[in-house]
């Protein structure tokens, strides 16, 4: 099949200045013809192409490339979804082929998230959001408080047990999914499957990690920190430690799918907090599984009567790193390569006692 826009032929060489959001120039041509939606690197992709699709509207609206004419349509159609109704975050159905029946790994509805766009008339919107995920308050906006209910209403309609739904974002999209991922297991005992592709973590390691400290050193550093935390949980902050592991205990069984670029400084943080958890626990033990799920900023918060939690203060989580840099460190666009093209590790985290 082909695809239209502007009169251009999605399947011609001469495809302008649009060829990176031109689906058959630089969609994720191993996955077209054949998709198996019980492989991993597949999902990946699909999820990746569907977050495109919703950067690729914005740009089709001030255009006038509207309907079959824009470029977007073809990064959903080339996988069997129609687009459903939009809110702040664009949500799709999936449809069998004819004559198929729908896989059983497959989603039924993918809600996907747009990072920032610093061109976008709108633009205002999205730095007021960032703003936003730099001071935690990214749960007291409209925009994912509209989705957080648009997603609820869906579940609430459609049924935990009939209905598979995913989230999918990138950047500032994938702090709106993170978010929305987090109320449905806490609130609803929905875990969705969630993809989120170089979520933003504000940390101070990508500024010590500028020092190229040794791993020796690294560890002593969390180590000092963990053992603070826990005295503080033990005393002052005990119950802000007990409100914490009931949390934690409430979110374990979700495990979101985290996609970072090693050399990313915006998601850096998320690599750090994992990893490092992982070496302290296994150095001090409990004093280290006491301290994973304490913030400094949320104990402050605490003290002055906030309930804040920081966003990367996940129980459980796989992480996959990047290592390839050849298709950007921030970039969306290395999240549909095949596996084959990215230098990809997989580690898997669970909290302990869960």
């Amino acid at each position: 099949m082909q695809y239209y826009a502007g009169g251009t032929s999605f399947n011609s060489p001469h495809a302008g200045p649009h060829g990176r959001d031109c689906f058959c120039i630089s969609g994720p041509k191993h996955i077209a013809q054949s998709v198996d939606w019980s492989n991993e690197e597949h999902q990946r992709c699909i999820a990746a192409c569907l977050v495109k699709a919703t950067y690729i509207m914005e740009e089709d609206r001030p255009k006038c490339r509207v309907y079959d004419m824009g470029l977007a349509p073809p990064w959903w159609q080339s996988f069997h979804f129609e687009l459903r109704d939009r809110v702040s975050s664009v949500p799709y159905s999936s449809t069998a082929p004819a004559g198929c029946q729908r896989h059983p790994s497959a989603p039924n509805y993918v809600y996907a998230l747009r990072g920032t766009m610093p061109r976008h008339p709108k633009s205002a919107h999205d730095l007021y959001n960032d703003i936003k995920v730099f001071l935690s308050d990214l749960p007291c906006c409209r925009r994912t408080q509209k989705v957080r209910q648009a997603v609820a209403n869906m579940l609430i309609r459609k049924g935990t047990e009939r209905c598979v739904l995913w989230l999918a974002g990138h950047s500032l999209g994938a702090s709106l999914a993170l978010d929305v991922g987090r109320d449905m297991a806490e609130q609803h005992q929905a875990y969705l499957p969630t993809f989120l592709f170089n979520p933003p973590n504000v940390s101070p390691m990508p500024a010590l990690n500028l020092l190229n400290p040794s791993e020796v050193a690294k560890k002593d550093v969390f180590t000092g920190s963990y053992l603070v935390k826990a005295a503080l949980g033990a005393t002052v902050m005990r119950s802000y430690c007990t409100r914490m592991e009931k949390l934690f205990q409430r979110l374990s069984p979700w495990v979101p799918e985290l996609y970072v670029n090693e050399r990313d400084i915006i998601c850096q943080g998320f690599i750090d907090y994992f990893e490092q958890r992982q070496k302290v626990e296994e150095r001090i033990g409990g004093l280290g599984r006491a301290a994973m799920k304490l913030s400094y900023r949320d104990m402050l918060s605490s003290l002055i009567g906030s309930s804040k939690e920081q966003p990367h203060l996940l129980p459980s989580a796989r992480l996959w790193k990047n290592s390839n840099t050849t298709f950007g460190t921030h970039d969306l666009m290395q999240w549909w390569r095949p596996d084959s093209d990215l230098k990809l590790s997989c580690r898997k985290f669970i909290y302990p006692g869960a």
